[in-house]
C-alpha cells in the first residue's frame, strides 16, 4: 500500500475501468502477497449480515435489488420510522449472507434522522443490526465526493469492500479509473459492478467471501493521522474504552450525546472533553480538509479526468429545459396533472372490480346464511371491513408505481428543486411536494411517502396538513351536493359554474394547508436544523422490476400495518350502526311486524323505512341526535350528523348514508332519486333542509374535516404515537366547524 510502509500489491497486469470493461477481481485477488492473509473462524452455516453503504443516489438501492432478487422485506429500524430493507442472497461456496441496505449518508457527520441510523450501525452503538463486513458502494463518476465517506469507514477499521458502480456515467463524462492503483490506495478489494446488467456480481460476492473470511486483514494505517487530531482526548477515551480505533474515539467524543451510554459514562467522555479543551467544529474541519488532500492525490495517480468544459452530457441539455425559470414551472404543472389523472383514473378501474367483487361475495354470503347478528357481522362488519382496507390497494400500487417511475428517471429531484423556495416559506421543503399533491389521489400513500423527508419537523408538518388536500374519496360527495345546491349555468357560455366550484374546492384546501403549515411550525418545537442537499442524479431509463417490486411492497405493509386499525374501527362502527338500547329497538321491530301486517306499503318501501328506523334508534342514530345541537348552526340536521359519523369510515359513506335515509331503493335512476329526495327534503317547520347555505357549509366540512379513519391509522404508524393523529383530528376538526360556519352565516 502507498505510504504505509508496506510492499505494494503486485498485479497480473494494469487495468483500466472503461465503461464495461471492468478490471476481474479474480485477477487482483489472486496477485495479493501471502503477508496480508490472516485466519478468523467462520461457521459456515451461519449466515453473514453484511451493510451496503453509500452516498445518496450512488447505485446502492440497484446492488440491493440485484444481489438480493425478490428474497426482500421492509420493514423499520428499531425505534425510528426509516425504512429498514433486508434480503438474503448466496456465496459461490453456498454460504448465505443477510444484506441490510442502510440509508444513504454524505459523510460521518449525520445531520437528519436516516444518516444518524446508519452512522449508530457503523460506530457499533446499534444493538439490534450488527454487521460482519460493508459493502461501500462508490459512484464512478463521482469520485472524489464518494472517496470521503469512503475512507472514513476504512479509518473505523471495518471489513471493506468497495463496489465501483456508474461505469457507463463515468465512461460518457470522459473518466477512466485505474482500480489497480485505487486498490493499491486505499487497502482495500475494489470491485467493478453494474447491477442494471447483472455484471461484476460474482466478482463483488468473492471478495465480501474472502473479506470475512480473514483472507484481508484491515489496513493497519489511518488514511489520514487521526490521533494528530486531538491526541490527548483521543488517549484519554481510548483509555476508558479499550479497543476503540483512533477515529471511532473521535467520533464518540464528538457524538457521544446521540448514543445510549449511562449516564456516568457520558459525563467521563465530557469531562476527557473539558480537561483537554476538545473543540468538535476545529476538529471535524481539519479532518475533512486533510481527507480531501489525500483524496486529491489519490484521485492524480488513479484517475484521469477531461476538462469539465469538454462535454456537455445529455441531462445538462434537458435541465436547460426542464429547470428554466420559467417553462420549468409549466413543465412541472403538466407533470404533476398527469400524474394526478393517471392515479385518479387508472385506479378506478381495479377499485370498481374490486368494490363489485366485494359486493357480489357479500350478497353471495347473506343469501347463504341464516339472518342473524353473527351473520350480519361476517357481512356488514367484518367483509365491509376487508373491502374498506382492499379498496385501497389500487390507488396505493398506482401511486407509488408513478412515483418510483419519476425517481428512476431523475425527475423527482426536479420537483423538489423547483417547489423548495414555496414550500420552505411556509415550513416546508420541496420534498413535500409529492406527498402533498400524491394526497389529491388518496392521503394514506401519501403520508407513507413523506418518509422521504429527512427533517422531523418537516415531515410532521408535511403529515398534519395532507389530508387537507382533496382525496378522491370526496368527489362522490362534491359531485352530489354541487349537483344539488349550484345551478349547472355557465359563464361565457363554455366556463362550468358548477366545474368552478369544484375547483375551488380543491384549490382551498391546498391554499389552508399552507397557511396552517405555516403557523404549526411555530408551534412544533422540534430542534433539527434543516439542510436541503439535493444532488440531481442523471436522466436514466427506468427500472420496471424495481417499480413492480415497490408497488407490491407499498400494497403488502398497508394491508397488514394500517389494515389491522382500520378493521377494529370498521366493526366498532358496526356495532354502533346495527344496535342500540333494549327497548327503542324492540319498538322498531314492533312497529315492523304490524306493517307487514297490514300490508299497507309496498315490501320494498317498508323494508328501507325498516332500515331507516333501525338506524335512528341505534347507538350510531341516538349519537346523531345528540349532537344535532351542535351542528344545527352549520345548517345540519340529525341525519346529517348520522352521515358525518358513518362516513368516518370513508368519506363516500356519505351518498349511501343519505341514501338509506331518505329511503331510496336501489335501481338504475338511483343518483337522481337521491338528489331528488334530498331537494325535497324539508325540516319541521316546512323549510328545506338543503339550501345554498346549508350545501355550500357541508362541501366546506368535508374539504377541512378528518373523516378517514385510514388516515389516521396511518398516522398513528407513521408517527409511532397516538399523539399526533389526535391533534390532526382535533384541528381538522375545528377547522371544519369554524369555515363551515363561516360559510352557512354568509349564505343563509
Amino acid at each position: 500500500m502507498h505510504g504505509k510502509g508496506r510492499k505494494p500489491v503486485r498485479f497480473l497486469k494494469p487495468y483500466r475501468l472503461i465503461g464495461e470493461n471492468f478490471c476481474k477481481t479474480s485477477d487482483f485477488v489472486k496477485a495479493r502477497p501471502l503477508t496480508n492473509l490472516i485466519l478468523r473462524p467462520h461457521v459456515a452455516n451461519t449466515p453473514l449480515n453484511i451493510a451496503l453503504v453509500g452516498n445518496p443516489n450512488s447505485g446502492k438501492s440497484s446492488l440491493f435489488n440485484c444481489l438480493t432478487g425478490l428474497n426482500q422485506k421492509v420493514g423499520n429500524f428499531p425505534g425510528v420510522t426509516v425504512d429498514k430493507k433486508t434480503g438474503f442472497a448466496n456465496l459461490d461456496g453456498g454460504q448465505t449472507i443477510n444484506i441490510i441496505d442502510l440509508p444513504g449518508t454524505y459523510s460521518l457527520y449525520p445531520k437528519r434522522l436516516d444518516e444518524w441510523v446508519s452512522y449508530r450501525v457503523l460506530l457499533e452503538q446499534d444493538s439490534d443490526v450488527k454487521a460482519d463486513a460493508y459493502v461501500i458502494v462508490i459512484d464512478a463518476s463521482n469520485l472524489k465526493r464518494n472517496l470521503l465517506f469512503c475512507t472514513q469507514i476504512i479509518d473505523l477499521k471495518k471489513p471493506v469492500v468497495i463496489a465501483l458502480t456508474m461505469a457507463d456515467l463515468a465512461k460518457k463524462k470522459g473518466i477512466t479509473i485505474n482500480i489497480a492503483e485505487l486498490e493499491r490506495e486505499l487497502g482495500v478489494a475494489v470491485v467493478a459492478v453494474n447491477p442494471r446488467k447483472e455484471k461484476g456480481l460474482k466478482e463483488l460476492k468473492r471478495a465480501i467471501e474472502d473479506t470475512v473470511s480473514g483472507k484481508y486483514k484491515v489496513p493497519v494505517r489511518d488514511f489520514i493521522n487521526n490521533r494528530a487530531l486531538a491526541p490527548e482526548a483521543i488517549a484519554g477515551l481510548k483509555g476508558m474504552l479499550p479497543g476503540t480505533s483512533d477515529y471511532s474515539a473521535l467520533h464518540l467524543l464528538i457524538n457521544h450525546e446521540g448514543f445510549e451510554f449511562d449516564t456516568a459514562t457520558q459525563d467521563r467522555i465530557e469531562n476527557i472533553e473539558k480537561a483537554n479543551a476538545f473543540n468538535p467544529t476545529k476538529t471535524q474541519a481539519t479532518e475533512i480538509l486533510e481527507r480531501y488532500g489525500r483524496i486529491k492525490h489519490i484521485m492524480q495517480v488513479s484517475v484521469h479526468e477531461p476538462d469539465p468544459l469538454e462535454q456537455t452530457l445529455f441531462t445538462d441539455k434537458l435541465d436547460n429545459v426542464l429547470l428554466h425559470r420559467r417553462w420549468g414551472y409549466l413543465i412541472l404543472l403538466g407533470v404533476l396533472f398527469l400524474l394526478f389523472q393517471s392515479v385518479f383514473l387508472l385506479a378506478q378501474y381495479p377499485m370498481d372490480w374490486i368494490d363489485a367483487g366485494f359486493s357480489t361475495l357479500s350478497a353471495w354470503v347473506s343469501s347463504v346464511l341464516p339472518e342473524a347478528w353473527w351473520s350480519d357481522l361476517l357481512v356488514n362488519g367484518l367483509l365491509a371491513g376487508i373491502g374498506g382496507i382492499v379498496v385501497f390497494v389500487p390507488q396505493i400500487m398506482i401511486l407509488f408505481g408513478l412515483i418510483s417511475l419519476l425517481e428512476d428517471t431523475g425527475y423527482m429531484a426536479r420537483i423538489s428543486f423547483l417547489t423548495d423556495r414555496l414550500m420552505r416559506s411556509v415550513g416546508l421543503n420541496g420534498k413535500s411536494v409529492m406527498p402533498l399533491i400524491s394526497g389529491f389521489a388518496c392521503a394514506v400513500p401519501a403520508i407513507m411517502s413523506a418518509r422521504s423527508i429527512e427533517n422531523r419537523k418537516e415531515r410532521l408538518l408535511t403529515i398534519l396538513i395532507t389530508p387537507l388536500m382533496s382525496c378522491s374519496a370526496r368527489l362522490p360527495v362534491y359531485a352530489v351536493l354541487i349537483g344539488l345546491v349550484i345551478p349547472n349555468n355557465h359563464l361565457l357560455g363554455v366556463i362550468s359554474i358548477q366545474g368552478l366550484v369544484m375547483m375551488g374546492l380543491y384549490l382551498l384546501g391546498l391554499v389552508v394547508a399552507l397557511i396552517v403549515s405555516y403557523i404549526a411550525k411555530w408551534f412544533i418545537h422540534i430542534k433539527e436544523k434543516s439542510f436541503f442537499i439535493l444532488e440531481l442524479p442523471i436522466y436514466r431509463a427506468p427500472r420496471w422490476s424495481n417499480v413492480l417490486h415497490t408497488m407490491g411492497s407499498k400494497a403488502r405493509i398497508f394491508v397488514t400495518d394500517a389494515g389491522k386499525i382500520i378493521m377494529i374501527i370498521s366493526l366498532v362502527l358496526w356495532f354502533l350502526s346495527s344496535f342500540g338500547p333494549g327497548k327503542r329497538m324492540e319498538d322498531v321491530e314492533a312497529r315492523y311486524a304490524q306493517a307487514k301486517v297490514e300490508n299497507l306499503k309496498p315490501a320494498a318501501q317498508l323494508e328501507t323505512e325498516y332500515s331507516t328506523a333501525k338506524l335512528e334508534n341505534s347507538y350510531a342514530g341516538i349519537l346523531g341526535k345528540s349532537i344535532e345541537p351542535a351542528i344545527r348552526p352549520l345548517g345540519y340536521d340529525w341525519k346529517i350528523g348520522i352521515s358525518l359519523i358513518t362516513s368516518f369510515a370513508a368519506r363516500e359513506v356519505f351518498v349511501g348514508t343519505m341514501a338509506t335515509l331518505y329511503s331510496v331503493g336501489e335501481d338504475d335512476k338511483e343518483a337522481t332519486l337521491l338528489r331528488d329526495k334530498m331537494r325535497a327534503a324539508v325540516r319541521p317547520d316546512g323549510t328545506p333542509v338543503f339550501t345554498l347555505a346549508t350545501g355550500l357549509s357541508l362541501m366546506i366540512f368535508y374539504v377541512f374535516a378528518m373523516q378517514c379513519m385510514s388516515t389516521l391509522a396511518i398516522t398513528k404508524r407513521e408517527t409511532r404515537s397516538w399523539k399526533w393523529p389526535a391533534i390532526q383530528l382535533a384541528y381538522m376538526t375545528a377547522l371544519a366547524y369554524g369555515m363551515s360556519w363561516i360559510a352557512y352565516q354568509l349564505f343563509v
